[in-house]
C-alpha cells in the first residue's frame, strides 16, 4: 500500500483544494495538497516537500485529520490527511491546473479523487 499525505489548510470558514492537471491519473478531478511519501521521509516531512513543491509554500503541519484507505483500479493507497497552515509563502499553481478556496456546502459542486469521499463527507457534517 502506497502511504500518501494531503493538507486540510483552512481559511476561516473555507480550505483549500486543487484541480489535477488533466494528463496525470484521475485528471481534472479536485483533491487536497500532498503526494506520495518518499523512502526515508516521515510522513510530515513528506507534506511538507510536497506543499513547496506544488504550492511553493512552506507550512506547518498539524494534527491528523483522517486517515483512509483507497484501492484504485492503479493504485492502493492509505491517505493521511492533516491539519496544515501556511507559514510562509503565497500559494501558487506549479503542478495543478486550478486552486479554489471552498466552504463545505460547496462540495458537492465539485468532483473529488474517490480517496477523499470518507475525509469530504467528514467535512460536510462539521
Amino acid at each position: 500500500m502506497t502511504q500518501v499525505v494531503a493538507a486540510l489548510i483552512r481559511d476561516q470558514d473555507k480550505f483549500m483544494i486543487c484541480q489535477r492537471p488533466a494528463h496525470k491519473a484521475r485528471g481534472l478531478l479536485w483533491e487536497f495538497v500532498g503526494g506520495k511519501v518518499e523512502p526515508g521521509e516521515t510522513r510530515e516531512e513528506a507534506l511538507i516537500r510536497e506543499c513547496r513543491e506544488e504550492l511553493g509554500v512552506t507550512v506547518d503541519v498539524g494534527e491528523v485529520f483522517l486517515e483512509v484507505d483507497h484501492v484504485y483500479p492503479d493504485i492502493s493507497v492509505h491517505l493521511t490527511l492533516f491539519h496544515a497552515t501556511i507559514k510562509k509563502g503565497a500559494p501558487q499553481l506549479l503542478e495543478h491546473r486550478d486552486m479554489r478556496w471552498i466552504a463545505s456546502e460547496e462540495i458537492p459542486q465539485y468532483s473529488f479523487c474517490p480517496a477523499d469521499q470518507e475525509i469530504l463527507q467528514h467535512l460536510i457534517r462539521r
